[in-house]
Formats: structure tokens, C-alpha cells, sequence
């Protein structure tokens, strides 16, 4: 039974009830007090009542700090996704309880970052990190697993257009031009490599003599290279005789000059964002 009574302004109600835990929901009028009581008890008696109260007070900014300490340090890219979540803390969203946030208070915001001209894939990007902490909480923190994943059901952006562009005649040259006299010795082979290897980014700077045989002209990923995210990594990739060439100008050499045979580690001692 429900027990309602005013406290101060406030009306308080207190449910009991076999076989569920007490149940306590302040309201600002005695209707609201009334109307809650008798909702409540209905979903007791048919057998379908869930306790919403975590969902219902715990914030997206509260759950939002909970993910950053316990989920992201085990991304591959934790600063990516720290900087995703600073900007959903400054978002009037961040305010809201998560039993409260609906699809549509999702499409607006994806609306609002079109709208400020963001790329579709860095809205994307923002929409899949607060989809997977609703996942998370609704599967592994206790008192949210009845929480509803509001995005399931909004449009998500369909992310970056495919690349297809290729060079003009003379930007090549342009190109490999100020690379050159960039100051980092590895640009321009980097450059010239990408170009015929097709490799991304990452898997390019990760490159190992290792992997390396350049009298059969393969490159032989080893599997740990290839995973989940990096799928378009193949085994065994072919060299051009172009690539051999950029290859052999990056060899190991020792003080008298004399390539180093059977060398090891990385083809390019640098990073990306050093080139």
C-alpha cells in the first residue's frame, strides 16, 4: 500500500510492498504523489514493475565520468575518446538523467553538429561512444539494467565519404618537393611508400625489417598485425619495384656504411605526426 504524506512543500510517498524492496519518491503536488502511487502499484500487482530509480537518478554526465575511468583506459585510442567525452560534459545534455534521455534528444544534437558544419563520421564517432556506454551500463552496472539504449532507433550518421581523388599532374612533384626539405628524413620515403604500397597510416609507421624480404619482394604481416583493427592488412603484400627502391635507400647501415643484413626493428624510427 502507499503511504503518501507532505513533507514541507513536498509530498512524499512511500510504497511497501512483499516482495520488493521500499520504495520512497518525492513529488511538488499531491496529484503527481497520487497519480505515481496508483501507476506503480498497477505494475506490482501485474507483475511488471522494475525499479527505475538508479536509471532515473543517475546523470549521463555521472555515467559519462564513470566510462572515462573504467572503460577507456582499455581502448586502443584512450585520448580520442577522452576528448569526445569533454565535449559531451559540456553539452546541456550532460545534465539529464539517463532514464530520461530519448531518441530525440539525440537527433537533435546530431542535428546541431551538422548544422556547426562537423564532419559526419566525428558525429558519428560522438553517438557510438555514448550508445556503447548505455550498452555498458545496461549490462555490467548494477541497478541500470533496465535502462533502454535510446540511440538504437535515431539515424546515425553514415561517417566519412570514400576517398577517390588521385593526384594532379605536377602535385606529385610539389608534394615530395616539401617533404624533402621538411627536416624529418623519413617524409618523402614515407610519402613514396604509401603511394605504392597503399598501406594506412598506421600500419605503414608500424613497418619492421622483420616483416621484410626484399629478394622475394614480400612484406609477411605477422597475424598480430592484422587484427580486429586493422582488417585491411593482408598476409603477404607484393612490392613494386618502385617500393624495393624506396626500401633499399632506408636499409640499416653500420659506421662504415655497409647495409646491416638480417636487420631488425622499425623500418621508420619516427611517427606520423613527426612526417
Amino acid at each position: 500500500m502507499a503511504y503518501i504524506s507532505q513533507r514541507g512543500e513536498y509530498w512524499r510517498v512511500e510504497i511497501r510492498r512483499r516482495g520488493y524492496k521500499p520504495i520512497y519518491r518525492t513529488f511538488d503536488t499531491r496529484q503527481q504523489a497520487q497519480q505515481w502511487a496508483r501507476r506503480t502499484e498497477g505494475e506490482m500487482d501485474a507483475g511488471m514493475y522494475v525499479d527505475r530509480t538508479e536509471a532515473e537518478r543517475t546523470t549521463l554526465r555521472e555515467a559519462l565520468e564513470r566510462y572515462q575511468r573504467e572503460i577507456v583506459p582499455t581502448k586502443r585510442y584512450p585520448k580520442q575518446e577522452n576528448t569526445r567525452i569533454a565535449r559531451w560534459l559540456r553539452h546541456e545534455l550532460a545534465y539529464r538523467t539517463l532514464g530520461s534521455l530519448r531518441g530525440a534528444d539525440f537527433a537533435r544534437y546530431r542535428d546541431e553538429r551538422r548544422a556547426a558544419g562537423r564532419a559526419e563520421n566525428t558525429i558519428r564517432l560522438e553517438l557510438q561512444l555514448v550508445s556503447h556506454l548505455y550498452e555498458t551500463a545496461r549490462k555490467e552496472w548494477g541497478g541500470l539494467d533496465v535502462l533502454m539504449n535510446p540511440l538504437k532507433n535515431i539515424r546515425k550518421p553514415s561517417g566519412s565519404s570514400a576517398r577517390d581523388r588521385r593526384l594532379l599532374p605536377g602535385e606529385y612533384e610539389r608534394i615530395h618537393t616539401r617533404l624533402q626539405v621538411s627536416g624529418n628524413p623519413y617524409a618523402a620515403p614515407a610519402f613514396d611508400l604509401a603511394i605504392e604500397t597503399s598501406l594506412r597510416q598506421g600500419s605503414l609507421f608500424s613497418l619492421r625489417w622483420e616483416w621484410i624480404d626484399l629478394d622475394s619482394r614480400m612484406v609477411r604481416f605477422p597475424p598480430a598485425s592484422r587484427a580486429a583493427a586493422n582488417k585491411g592488412v593482408p598476409p603477404v603484400l607484393p612490392l613494386s619495384t618502385r617500393a624495393v627502391r624506396v626500401l633499399e635507400t632506408l636499409r640499416p647501415r653500420n659506421d662504415r656504411g655497409e647495409v646491416v643484413e638480417n636487420a631488425d626493428g622499425d623500418v621508420f624510427p619516427t611517427t606520423a605526426n613527426a612526417c
